[in-house]
């Protein structure tokens, strides 16, 4: 991996500073860019959303405003609220996610969402009596948990038992009790199949599939129109830095054909894009505390762990690292190093599952050399056990 030059000059001012360094350093101009792209080459009606749960950071909201994102997918009323505070307005958020309280349901209905996407009867059943007493009705997308899978994704969302979304096999039961609902207005279904997908065709096909399951509800319900289609995420990030990054253009040119194909010119389709926006808008920074041979293997410890940067670990995959070089002296003559081997990285934490990356390879790092981990800015610090020994929060600093 290499570090922008603005990126590692900052890194090297701050360590230069004295204390320990432990930081996530962010620039917003790549999010700001994709955005912008993403919106010149989709197919007209494509709509996108930030996925704010990548990183809630008030900067991260901001980027996704000044892009002209269409709004902020949310599902939480902290979301939201944070949302509202960086300048979007209620009607600029669609809220997904099971769960949903009376009080985030109430605060969607009083406020204009302008979607809630339902995940259960309970949940279809709790927002009308809301909207009753409220005296308004909400518009709604029904989420299904879709009879099929994307095998090669990181995560998946669909196929098997699932919290998300109503069973694709049970809509003909769902469907017209929701419908009789007054307080619900039907607009169209979310099917978020997967998440990190790198292959455009796994993609397509799930879009495909989704437009025959509107078909045929169409068909089968005539009164029940699927105006909007949320196809969730999923567009991957190349981690492993093999080459084979996403193709949105070729995504965009699929699903042009897959809309002229159906008939589908006219309607809306929401992108709920949160990694792929905002991952390599940012870098976890960790200085080198300790480094030693432990049966074979070399351990580098460094001053953060899990507890700030939890994704490594949680989802047992390396992030692409490179090492900041200081030059600093050596401690004591025979003071360990690593030279041109694979080793294991970790924070302070007493749990031997504080990983940051292992059997990655590394030219050469000592001790008080900084380890900057890259795509760190989706589902970093905020995916991570910040309390759990409580060492002090890492600092997140915003480049110009």
């Amino acid at each position: 991996m290499r570090i922008p030059k603005h990126v590692e000059n900052k890194l090297r001012q701050l360590a230069d500073e004295g204390t320990t360094l432990n930081c996530y350093i962010y620039d917003t101009a790549p999010m700001r860019e994709k955005i912008a792209f993403l919106s010149d080459i989709m197919p007209a009606g494509v709509d996108i959303y930030y996925a704010m749960k990548a990183n809630p950071h008030a900067a991260f909201l901001a980027a996704a405003r000044e892009a002209d994102a269409k709004g902020i997918e949310i599902a939480s009323l902290g979301e939201a609220e944070k949302a509202v505070a960086t300048g979007f307005s209620a009607a600029q958020l669609i809220y997904t996610g099971p769960g949903k309280t009376e009080e985030e349901l109430r605060w969607g209905v009083t406020q204009g969402i302008r979607t809630i996407h339902i995940e259960s009867l309970t949940e279809a059943h709790r927002l009308n009596a809301i909207c009753a007493a409220a005296g308004k009705t909400q518009d709604i997308l029904l989420r299904i948990n879709a009879d099929f899978d994307i095998h090669e994704a990181q995560t998946t969302f669909s196929g098997g038992s699932k919290k998300f979304g109503i069973d694709e096999e049970k809509l003909a039961h769902a469907l017209p009790l929701i419908a009789a609902l007054p307080g619900l207005n039907f607009r169209g279904l979310h099917v978020y199949a997967a998440s990190g997908v790198l292959n455009v065709q796994d993609l397509l096909k799930n879009c495909e599939l989704v437009f025959g399951m509107a078909r045929n509800i169409e068909t089968t319900y005539p009164d029940m129109h699927c105006d909007i289609i949320d196809f969730g995420g999923g567009f991957g990030i190349d981690y492993l830095e093999t080459g084979h990054d996403f193709d949105p253009q070729a995504w965009a040119h699929g699903l042009k054909r897959l809309i002229d194909a159906y008939d589908f010119n006219g309607r809306s389709f929401f992108l709920e894009l949160g990694r792929y926006l905002a991952a390599d808008s940012g870098w976890f920074c960790t200085e080198i505390i300790d480094i030693k041979e432990s049966r074979g293997k070399k351990q580098v410890v460094c001053a953060g762990g899990i507890n700030h940067f939890r994704r490594p670990a949680a989802l047992a995959i390396n992030h692409p690292l490179a090492i900041v070089r200081r030059q600093k002296s050596a401690l004591f003559p025979e003071q360990e190093a690593v030279r041109k081997e694979s080793v294991y990285f970790g924070g302070p934490l007493c749990t031997g599952a504080d990983k940051l990356a292992n059997d990655v390879y590394v030219e050469a790092a000592d001790v008080g050399d900084i380890a900057v981990f890259g795509y760190a800015g989706a589902y970093g610090l905020s995916m991570s056990n910040i309390e759990f020994l409580s060492h002090a929060r890492p600092a997140e600093i915003v480049l110009d």
